[in-house]
């Protein structure tokens, strides 16, 4: 990581796996007293290099069972057609990330959902409802051995 000492990435890799972690454990993991654990974390926190701390779901409990990403291309590719289709993709609950992306496609979409029906209602009566979407490619993701989204 640039500009960023040994200690700071060993706090940042300790946060990562647990975001909750004492500080009294996190100074003892880095072999730091917690005085300057505690100063590194804040300073990493003012620097903006912690953006914040989150909780990471089971899916199942929630009634989430589908999940699928999305390749969506613009019909049209001005700056007011992207901002009218992040605004309506913003207010999609379904759709927890949207990443602009290069390539032959403007926008991949992950969506979560209850199952398979109410994905092709997604996919149809919001998604596909849009005036700006041209395309549609969906990805359904089957497994996932890795994943380190916090």
């Amino acid at each position: 990581m640039g500009g960023i000492d040994e200690k700071s990435e060993q706090i940042l890799r300790e946060l990562k796996c647990n975001g909750r972690i004492s500080n009294l454990e996190l100074a003892d993991r880095v072999g730091l007293s917690p005085s300057a654990s505690l100063r590194r974390v804040q300073e990493l926190e003012r620097s903006g290099v912690i953006k914040g701390y989150r909780v990471v779901l089971d899916p199942t409990p929630l009634g989430i069972g589908f999940v699928a990403y999305i390749g969506v291309g613009l019909g049209d590719h001005s700056k007011a057609s992207q901002e009218a289709f992040e605004r309506a993709i913003s207010r999609a609950p379904e759709v927890v990330e949207c990443h602009n992306i290069t390539g032959s496609i403007e926008y991949l979409l992950r969506v979560e959902c209850a199952d398979l029906p109410s994905y092709k209602s997604f996919h149809t009566d919001k998604l596909g409802a849009l005036p700006q979407v041209n395309s549609i490619t969906s990805y359904v993701v089957m497994g996932s051995p890795k994943d380190e989204r916090a």
